[in-house]
């Protein structure tokens, strides 16, 4: 009955072994199919939006580019436009404005951010309210934004808001945009990016909070450690290294490629043109100077690139202390 009974299970397998290569073939290209319908749109974006222009851009920074994106054998010129934006003094203004703006943005932004977090996971009603509150901010358009600050709170006339409340306590009004000294215009640049960005990064510190085992607070506390300072130095801030390191190097990029309130908020102005407005004027302004423009762009990448590995380098981006 055995040997029966193994003859009649081989010829079955015998008889449908041509069958189940074949579903899990059609298993495999239904997969493949489904895979390459959800990725394939998005590849193809990025291929025609972002991979083909970084070439092509990569191409005309070798090439005398003026008023054209075809240009001709002879008007290559090999690294001639690096060397120029490198030794372009506006370029190098532009540079300058950035490390001032950075100055200023990222560590604010990372205060304030890691503050409304700690305030926010502390309250015991309200909660999501106030986190909808602060977001929310993050949702608008810097466009939009900025027009705001240059027409209703900082447009300079004694019927804005800030010289409305500056005369209240009779100080004259201020020309907080279009004077270079004082620089008064930081002010609203600065205030106009924090109110954007904190509440984003609020969150990501709100998730990394919420991740901490309260077990290392009641251990503190038995050690004798006291709520506030104490706790958060030994116990919070350690917890929240890696999200502290992420968050510093997005705020250091975000802050690199600064454009929409500068453009809106003070134009062309020398005193106060990051890069991406200076390349931007260079490449598609008056001289459409698209070679150089190119080559401006990706000593700017290059810039941001470099930064940002010697940031999580040095803040331990990624090791196994900083997890």
């Amino acid at each position: 009955m055995a040997v029966a009974s193994a003859a009649a299970a081989d010829t079955d397998r015998a008889g449908t072994g041509g069958r189940r290569p074949r579903s899990r073939r059609s298993g495999r290209w239904r997969t493949a199919l489904a895979f390459w319908g959800f990725v394939g749109p998005f590849l193809a974006g990025l291929t025609i939006f972002t991979f083909i222009p970084v070439v092509w851009s990569a191409y005309l920074s070798f090439f005398d580019a003026q008023n054209t994106v075809a240009p001709l054998a002879e008007d290559f010129v090999g690294f001639g436009n690096y060397v120029d934006m490198l030794t372009d003094k506006a370029f190098q203004d532009s540079l300058i404005t950035f490390s001032v703006f950075a100055a200023f943005i990222v560590p604010l932004t990372f205060v304030c951010s890691m503050g409304l977090a700690l305030m926010l996971n502390k309250l015991r009603f309200m909660r999501a309210f106030f986190r909808s509150v602060f977001f929310l901010p993050f949702a608008c358009s810097y466009v939009v934004a900025a027009l705001v600050w240059k027409m209703s709170i900082f447009n300079g006339v004694r019927y804005g808001l800030a010289n409305s409340i500056l005369d209240l306590f009779g100080i004259e009004d201020v020309a907080w945009l279009f004077n270079p000294n004082p620089p008064w215009y930081w002010l609203v640049i600065v205030s106009l990016r924090l109110w954007i960005q904190c509440g984003f990064y609020m969150i990501l510190f709100i998730a990394a909070l919420q991740q901490i085992p309260e077990h290392l607070y009641e251990a503190a506390y038995v050690d004798g450690a006291k709520p506030g300072w104490q706790t958060f130095w030994h116990i919070t801030l350690p917890q929240l290294r890696a999200t502290s390191v992420a968050v510093l190097m997005l705020i250091l990029i975000a802050a690199y490629q600064a454009f929409d309130e500068f453009v809106n908020l003070i134009g062309n102005q020398a005193y106060a043109r990051p890069p991406l407005v200076y390349l931007y004027y260079t490449a598609l302004g008056t001289q459409q100077d698209l070679g150089r423009g190119s080559a401006g762009a990706l000593i700017l990448a290059l810039i941001i690139a470099i930064v940002t590995l010697l940031q999580g380098r040095f803040l331990g981006f990624g090791n196994k202390e900083g997890r």
